[in-house]
């Protein structure tokens, strides 16, 4: 994967929390009702099995960890991902680390988790091409499939976003291209959601049924 990219994102997002705080702001996300309407559509890869673990990859401060205490989803073990070590220690601040619980700024291969989820790991591609930029989204749906048992989920700005709102800085995917690409790839069980009032789609890949 592109250390030049990962570096990038890195300082953005460093920048984003330092400058917002813990607030959907500070993760780059407009609101709170936003940003629980992607988490409750990429939860939909989970199968609610007694002790399952999930990896937030990207998980910024633990917003998504929050918001599965509250809804009540059963009984799990939570990791968080994020290369922004700035978010890890304010996740680490406000959630602790337990058995239940952990957070991670770095991550290797050698360990599995049940399901792996990414919210908006996608969206913000600053000045990489196109091309650079699609690269680097499979590299790292590769990696997550590598670490996940049961299935992963992902999110991503469409291409079929009203173009007075499309930003350069940012990236929109075709979603069919994605699609495709995780069919061919990854499992046979593969759902592309394009049906909620956001500018973006999600795949929900399942490694069984």
């Amino acid at each position: 994967m592109g250390k030049k990219i990962l570096e990038e994102v890195n300082r953005y997002y460093t920048a984003k929390i330092q400058k917002y705080g813990l607030t959907p702001q500070g993760v780059d996300w407009n609101s709170t009702e936003s940003q629980e309407l992607r988490f409750s559509i990429l939860s939909e890869v989970l199968n609610f099995d007694d002790n399952y673990s999930v990896l937030d990859f990207g998980c910024g401060f633990g917003s998504m960890y929050d918001f599965y205490l509250r809804k009540n989803i059963g009984d799990f073990t939570y990791t968080g991902f994020d290369i922004s070590s700035q978010m890890i220690l304010e996740a680490k601040k406000k959630y602790g680390e337990s058995e239940k619980i952990n957070w991670l700024d770095g991550l290797g291969t050698e360990k599995h988790y049940d399901y792996v989820i990414a919210s908006g790991i996608f969206n913000v591609k600053q000045d990489n091409s196109e091309e650079s930029w699609l690269n680097y989204i499979l590299e790292t749906l590769n990696q997550i499939n590598q670490i996940s048992t049961k299935g992963f989920s992902f999110n991503v700005l469409t291409k079929y976003s009203d173009k007075e709102y499309m930003r350069d800085y940012l990236y929109y995917a075709d979603p069919l291209i994605l699609f495709d690409y995780c069919k061919k790839n990854f499992s046979k069980y593969v759902v592309l959601k394009h049906d909620y009032p956001l500018y973006e789609f999600t795949i929900i890949v399942r490694k069984d049924v």
